[in-house]
């Protein structure tokens, strides 16, 4: 993308993600438009977006795409990989080139391996935090087996933080309960929008990633939130 083009679609891309600071906005659109503004503005061709539940245990919750191989990688990242040490340290972290995937801790074998075999040369995780409370990770995915630019993780870091801070906007801390109703709410719609995309799965005849653009396609069009979508879909409410 040419510098004007990426510097125009990253200042639009801010832009969205702060109308999410008003009130009744919809915190599973939110993150899905942070992965795709990920994807289209930095030099990377997957980014996935995992959010904690009160356990600590990290989810996949948003995805640029569902083709079940990188889910799998990134819930495997999420277990024992770049993005589990991100969240634990509150740091960015890396995983660079093939040789780097190869010397990586013994214990992200599984992750390592899923990586390899689709063809990704690195890795990089961002921990979505605001001061000491992390909430989740951004991760990163590219063929390349170089590391991103110091640019591009500036602006990554720099989305992130102004997503968490959507969702730990300061009238939560008048309801102690809003922030951890709101990641629930989005991790249960995680299982929704997976619901959904096996009834699209089915009645279109087609693959579980061409499902979710379906999903996602029929939600832009119509302007509205892709959990009302995936819920209406799953009560039969809707037919497409």
């Amino acid at each position: 993308m040419r510098g004007e083009l990426r510097e125009a679609r990253l200042v639009e891309g801010f832009a969205t993600l702060a109308d999410t600071l008003v009130e009744g906005y919809d915190v599973v659109d939110l993150l899905q438009n942070l992965v795709e503004i990920c994807q289209d503005v930095l030099s990377v061709e997957a980014v996935g977006l995992l959010l904690a539940d009160e356990g600590g245990e990290l989810d996949l919750v948003a995805s640029t795409s569902e083709d079940p191989r990188l889910v799998n990688a990134m819930q495997l990242d999420a277990e024992a990989g770049p993005c589990r040490l991100s969240f634990e340290t509150g740091e960015q972290e890396a995983l660079v080139g093939l040789s780097a995937l190869d010397d990586a801790p013994a214990g992200w074998f599984a992750f390592r391996r899923a990586a390899e075999q689709l063809g990704y040369g690195s890795v990089a995780a961002v921990p979505m935090r605001l001061r000491e409370k992390r909430i989740g990770v951004l991760s990163l995915y590219r063929f390349e087996a170089e590391a991103l630019s110091a640019a591009d993780l500036r602006a990554a870091q720099a989305l992130a933080d102004v997503a968490t801070i959507g969702i730990l906007h300061e009238r939560v801390a008048r309801e102690p309960d809003a922030v951890r109703n709101q990641l629930q709410r989005a991790l249960n719609t995680r299982v929704v929008i997976e619901q959904a995309k096996g009834v699209l799965a089915h009645t279109h005849g087609v693959s579980t990633e061409r499902a979710f653009e379906l999903l996602r396609g029929y939600a832009r069009s119509n302007r509205l939130g892709l959990h009302e979508v995936a819920q209406r879909l799953v009560g039969r409410t809707l037919i497409f």
